[in-house]
């Protein structure tokens, strides 16, 4: 089993992070690169960074602003939001992001995936994917920060964007955003059961345990994680601990 992945996701609103409950109510949460330097020191993995707003419009991608953070941030760093067109990527990568995320565009567009891929590598690929229950375990992909249902079965979704070239998907159940009540493990075993790319689990961790239940019952191979880490004593690294301590293989660190 290849080594677990711990991943603060850090939603990024007109300068400031914030943080909310299904994907509403957004609340100020700090700055960016305040969090970014906490994180150095908190043994993650990786950091997401995500601009929940950059669909709403056409302004160019902040990318000074995203050089400025990657400066600060030492592990490998993915940046979603706003992410349209093979040039913003390339600027992005350029300063300083090792992955990219995309979402809304590829409803729009799947064929940027496999432009994306092509060009820069499949690695680099993170196909997001955020889902609502509509009826029980009946799913649909939502677009533009969960407001537009697309009518798309998440399921045929993550298969569809593998088979374009994603290298990984991360994978949102906007119902359990915020809520701390712990990830939508049917909805994440039915994806990671249906693709051969590493899943990311996002939406409801509330604590360890939680983590630990996306890995062994439902296949993650990563877990992300906001309001646990924004709200609570709880830190990436004693995640690993606790994860370690289950049998869940996790990238090194010096226990008690």
């Amino acid at each position: 089993m290849l080594k677990v992945r711990i991943i603060p996701t850090l939603l990024w609103k007109n300068f400031g992070l914030v943080k909310g409950v299904g994907f509403d109510s957004w609340r100020r949460v700090g700055s960016v690169l305040p969090a970014i330097k906490v994180y150095n020191q908190r043994e993650v993995d990786e950091l997401i960074l995500v601009d929940v707003v950059a669909h709403e419009g056409s302004e160019p991608l902040d990318i000074e602003a995203v050089k400025e953070f990657s400066e600060e941030c030492f592990v490998p760093l993915t940046v979603g939001g706003g992410i349209r067109r093979v040039s913003q990527v390339s600027a992005l990568l350029r300063s300083g992001a090792d992955k990219v995320a995309v979402n809304t565009a590829v409803f729009e567009r799947p064929e940027l995936i496999s432009e994306l891929a092509s060009r820069f590598g499949s690695q680099c690929v993170v196909a997001s994917i955020d889902v609502r229950e509509i009826t029980p375990r009946k799913w649909s992909c939502f677009s533009h920060a969960g407001r537009f249902n697309t009518d798309t079965d998440p399921v045929s979704w993550a298969q569809h964007v593998e088979s374009l070239g994603a290298g990984e998907i991360l994978l949102t159940s906007i119902d359990r955003d915020g809520t701390m009540q712990g990830y939508d493990l049917d909805l994440i075993s039915a994806v990671t059961s249906a693709v051969k790319i590493p899943v990311i689990a996002s939406g409801g961790a509330g604590h360890y345990a939680h983590m630990v239940e996306a890995v062994t019952c439902a296949g993650a191979a990563a877990v992300a994680a906001a309001s646990m880490f924004h709200f609570t004593e709880q830190t990436p690294a004693e995640a690993k601990e606790f994860m370690s301590r289950a049998g869940i293989p996790v990238r090194a660190r010096f226990f008690d």
